[in-house]
């Protein structure tokens, strides 16, 4: 690789890339023809032309190092503790994986001259705000430990432009759902699952809260333009709609042809009201828009969850 300015700079590192948003978002990339290297305690699934694949923990100093290298153009950063109930178990793990690993890789992008970084965030760094919409400019007031992570990632991400010039972006993802979300324990992964068997599915409370579906072909749009923009700050991306737990168990039964009977269960404290949320200023920062409405994304998972099946 070329010292590193001009047009030998392209390749692109995605941490996290063995996870269901990262495989999507090296197969964009590989599709542009960009190089990419995936970084993740995962091994890498596929086995695909022009992928370079480094296999550790990102808290190790040389699994960054093997990754990160002065000829690249970017950082596509996803590998995090996602989980909001095993980060209040364990909120040290969870600064240390999310926090302290952005902090050295942005570090290390400093130190190396890689221009731009993305970051995978969550409206969670907002915390309830209840039926109210949630918008870019609202204040950050995170509930949990991993909401509190990324708020600081989101922190660092900004010092880290302003102070060196690099471009910097967080993406604030909602519910992101679709093909490849196998391992997942989400809701749309459970009712597929359901489906496919002929099960019931557990629904918190009255099933009236409400939640913001984002298909995962629209994520990595969104990443992508992200990259293209040469925008530094945060960008909401979500479907712009959102649907109550009944609706989407309604869509599923009218994509999957199944029953799916709902059982009433408790509601667990802290479950929000509602993530409704609103995508406006990304059309303006980044250029996202989100295309796949719900009945087509759930298609598309349906399609894969039963070829899964099938196999």
């Amino acid at each position: 690789m070329a010292n590193g300015h001009g047009p030998d700079r392209t390749s692109v590192v995605v941490t996290g890339g063995s996870g269901f948003i990262g495989r999507a978002v090296v197969r964009a990339l590989r599709g542009r023809g960009v190089p990419v290297t995936v970084v993740d305690r995962v091994p890498f699934p596929e086995d695909t032309d022009g992928v370079r694949v480094v296999t550790g923990d990102l808290r190790d100093a040389a699994v960054r190092e093997a990754a990160v290298d002065r000829g690249i153009a970017g950082i596509v950063h996803l590998a995090a503790l996602t989980s909001v109930l095993k980060s209040v178990e364990l909120p040290e793990d969870t600064f240390a994986d999310n926090v302290l690993v952005t902090q050295e890789l942005l570090e290390l992008a400093r130190r190396l001259e890689v221009p731009k970084f993305l970051l995978a965030s969550t409206n969670a760094v907002i915390g309830n705000v209840g039926t109210a919409t949630i918008t870019p400019d609202l204040p950050l007031r995170p509930l949990t430990p991993y909401g509190a992570t990324k708020a600081a990632c989101e922190m660092l991400l900004s010092g880290y432009a302003g102070a060196y010039g690099m471009t910097t972006c967080a993406l604030r993802f909602t519910n992101v759902y679709g093909p490849g979300m196998s391992h997942k324990d989400s809701f749309v992964p459970r009712m597929m699952r359901a489906a496919l068997t002929g099960g019931g599915v557990r629904v918190y409370g009255d099933g009236r809260q409400r939640r913001d579906l984002v298909h995962v072909d629209d994520v990595v749009r969104a990443v992508l333009l992200a990259l293209d923009s040469g925008y530094s700050g945060h960008a909401i991306v979500g479907a712009g709609r959102s649907v109550s737990v009944l609706e989407m168990v309604e869509a599923v039964r009218e994509v999957t042809g199944a029953e799916l009977p709902v059982e009433h269960v408790d509601a667990p404290a802290g479950e929000m009201p509602a993530v409704v949320v609103d995508v406006a200023a990304s059309a303006e920062t980044i250029g996202y828009r989100p295309e796949v409405s719900l009945t087509d994304g759930l298609a598309t998972a349906w399609k894969y969850f039963s070829g899964l099946a099938n196999q």
